[in-house]
């Protein structure tokens, strides 16, 4: 059994009284993490310790914050049991997840690390004889970061690496599904030779999420907020930065269709399908939940990906070579299997899966999803593909755009130029061509549009995103004024 403490300027705390909040394994039900449940005050002071130390932590140099960003990287492969571990127990993951997780999050680790020189401004030009005009970036302040539970290690280290890079300070609100997986990513930072008070983990009870998220949004010492999770909860998050005036970066929900074009490569349409609907059971935001597939190769790609899917059990993910996990929790499962009996009551076909059991579920696809169904709008967040065939290009664009949804696509198509002029079309922040829905790199720009975000992750976006462009200009003679 695991203990999570906070952690604030880099001691080991209990929250005040003593109070703490307990996470069960999806799978057995067993007690895994007692974990801290922070108080406001708690809250506060974790705010308080970054604040203090953000004047000397943003004067140091590009040199210092990448050695510490790429030792920390290290730190974290060397920990890759422990983070496995701790994923496993919380979430229900699989191994093979929790190496994703891993291997992503010390890449984006890396690519924070190399962005520190990349913080940078620019002279422009003035119609001021004499005058020196700069626009200059600088770190913004206190950054409050919150990850969920279903990416906990690439997205909690998604959630600091940059603004720290940008020479920010965090409070690293912890998942309350995985406390301890999201308190490995404090202890990392701090092996890693991070200063007191520049990285802060604070978890709390799950009924006193909202207050403790809003007191660290109104501490006057925030001044960027970043929020990876769901619509519902990132509409309140948002609301309540708004509130503050405070710059919100919101990844959210995703309804990602995948285009399969009547030139496609089936085999490959197929293996990209079954990876981007039913890895991690189906829990990433950019997870492909809609297929849309050209009437005239309907049935060919149909019996390909069916057969792959047919083979996706769910089973306990502590037995290896289990290909799928469990989720989050039973009541996801109810939740999941509500959108699939909702589907089958008004005319959809099942042909793969189905089956599910306690916190597990199989694979599952329906065919002839219509927008009748709750499927065809809601995200699942869980391993359900839903088919929806379409007559022509202009109908499967259409169908693609009909969602509030905006994330992640994708389209099939030999034709690359045709498909590039569909993937224009297309309403997301992403869409990958010949690609699988779920993709991440480090540096490239990663968000949504409509309900699935405003902001981008990644490169130069991300450091627009955590910092301050100010201009500052250098006068050379006396300047006349008009009075």
């Amino acid at each position: 059994m695991f203990e999570a403490r906070l952690m604030i300027g880099n001691v080991d705390e209990d929250a005040a009284g003593g109070a703490t909040f307990l996470r069960r394994n999806p799978v057995t039900g067993e007690i895994v993490t007692v974990a801290a449940a922070a108080s406001t005050a708690d809250a506060e002071r974790a705010a308080n310790a970054a604040a203090t130390a953000f004047p000397r932590w943003s004067e140091t140099g590009p040199g210092e914050r990448r050695t510490l960003l790429e030792r920390a990287a290290d730190i974290l492969s060397a920990r890759a049991d422990d983070f496995a571990a701790a994923m496993t127990a919380e979430t229900g993951a699989t191994r093979g997840w929790c190496d994703f997780n891993l291997s992503l999050g010390a890449e984006i680790i890396r690519d924070a690390a190399s962005m520190t020189t990349a913080v940078s401004g620019a002279v422009l030009p003035s119609a001021v004889t004499g005058r020196l005009s700069l626009a200059v970036r600088q770190p913004a302040g206190v950054c409050l970061a919150i990850a969920p539970w279903n990416a906990p290690v690439t997205l909690g280290f998604r959630a600091i690496a940059m603004p720290l890079a940008c020479g920010n300070t965090v409070v690293f609100k912890a998942s309350e599904l995985c406390p301890q997986t999201h308190r490995l990513i404090g202890e990392v930072m701090r092996d890693a030779g991070f200063p007191p008070g520049v990285v802060n983990v604070v978890s709390n009870d799950p009924a006193d999420a909202a207050v403790i998220v809003e007191v660290l949004i109104a501490h006057p010492a925030v001044r960027r907020v970043n929020f990876t999770g769901s619509t519902r909860i990132g509409r309140l998050v948002g609301q309540v930065a708004a509130r503050h005036l405070k710059p919100c970066l919101l990844e959210l929900g995703g309804k990602a269709p995948m285009v399969v074009l009547d030139d496609a490569d089936l085999e490959r349409a197929a293996d990209a399908a079954v990876f981007g609907a039913f890895f991690n059971q189906g829990q990433i935001c950019m997870a492909t939940e809609r297929i849309i597939v050209l009437d005239p190769v309907a049935e060919d790609f149909l019996a390909l990906f069916v057969k792959r899917a047919a083979g996706l059990k769910a089973g306990d993910p502590s037995r290896p070579g289990i290909p799928l996990g469990s989720m989050i929790g039973v009541e996801a499962v109810k939740r999941v299997r509500g959108l699939v009996e909702d589907a089958l009551s008004k005319g959809a076909r099942l042909l793969a899966g189905g089956t599910c059991h306690d916190s597990f579920m199989d694979a599952t696809v329906l065919d002839g999803v219509t927008p009748a169904m709750r499927l065809y709008g809601d995200e699942s967040f869980g391993p359900v593909a839903a088919v929806i065939r379409a007559a022509d290009v202009d109908e499967a664009v259409t169908i693609a755009n009909d969602t509030q949804y905006g994330l992640s696509a994708a389209v099939f198509g030999r034709d690359v130029g045709r498909a590039m002029e569909i993937a224009r079309r297309i309403e997301s922040g992403i869409c990958h061509i010949n690609g699988a829905t779920v993709s991440d790199e480090p540096q490239a720009p990663f968000g949504g549009v409509k309900a699935s975000g405003h902001g981008r992750f990644g490169g130069m976006q991300a450091v627009d995103a955590f910092t301050e462009l100010r201009w500052i200009t250098v006068n050379g003679r006396r300047e006349t004024y008009p009075m």
